[in-house]
């Protein structure tokens, strides 16, 4: 699947977090993995290093975790990732949340050596082994009352980049429920990626990736701004808070009231 031609991200799987166009069938039989078809910084596979790198994740990591550091700025506690990925944002965004610990999940177990990998890399010590979670309001266990969560405590923040479009809507549903229940009072909801407002799309790319999708999956698609923000209502959280990002893409936050 093609990567939008004005986006700075390529496609994700469901629940998955950012990922690179899907690899053919011969990359996933020499790399193991099942999304992703390069390791290191250079592209260049690193047996030794254990990293993979998302070139459509590498373009946009810094930026990203810039616009997480400005909303979750005094915050202090466990941020949950939903649908980690390769690992990449943690990595990137770590440094420069002094008071967070980064709980990464993925529904693939595949991709856990690299999100390890890159924790390795980053050296905080605050990038937590990652577990698999299915995010799905119709799971058969609610995300947040799994042990490995409800461990944690009420959570400082949920973030996930690049999932609730490619994704069946049911996984946004799971998402912002789940998060109206683990946040803390005053904790804040982000997500990352591109956004339809006022029912129109922002950019012809979003609106040509938007069509790729639906086609390729008639439960996926970009959403609706104002639709996420009602579910958010309904699960306790205020307004959205709008950060615009390079490419027609949005982080979107919402605060657990």
């Amino acid at each position: 699947m093609a990567a939008r031609p004005d986006d700075t991200d390529g496609p994700a799987t469901a629940a998955a977090g950012d990922q690179p166009d899907r690899a053919t069938q011969g990359d996933t039989a020499e790399t193991g993995f099942r999304f992703v078809t390069a390791y290191t910084l250079d592209t260049t596979p690193s047996d030794a290093d254990g990293r993979v790198f998302s070139p459509s994740t590498g373009r946009n990591a810094e930026v990203v975790a810039e616009a997480l550091a400005g909303v979750v700025t005094g915050l202090k506690g466990p941020l949950v990732e939903i649908g980690s990925g390769t690992g990449e944002h943690a990595a990137a965004a770590i440094g420069r949340l002094p008071g967070i610990t980064w709980q990464p999940t993925d529904q693939e177990t595949l991709h856990f050596p690299s999100i390890e990998a890159w924790a390795r890399h980053a050296s905080s010590g605050r990038i937590a082994t990652p577990i698999t979670l299915d995010a799905s309001i119709t799971a058969s266990q609610p995300w947040h009352r799994l042990a490995s969560i409800a461990a944690l405590g009420p959570l400082a923040a949920v973030f996930a980049a690049n999932v609730i479009h490619i994704a069946p809507w049911p996984v946004a549903e799971g998402i912002i429920a789940g998060a109206g229940r683990a946040l803390a009072p005053g904790g804040r909801l982000i997500l990352y990626g591109p956004f339809r407002e006022g029912g129109a799309h922002t950019g012809e790319g979003n609106a040509r990736f938007d069509l790729a999708l639906r086609q390729r999956d008639p439960s996926h698609g970009v959403r609706d701004l104002e639709e996420v923000a009602a579910l958010a209502a309904t699960a306790g959280m205020g307004p959205p808070e709008i950060i615009r990002m390079p490419a027609n893409n949005l982080t979107v936050a919402f605060t657990r009231l």
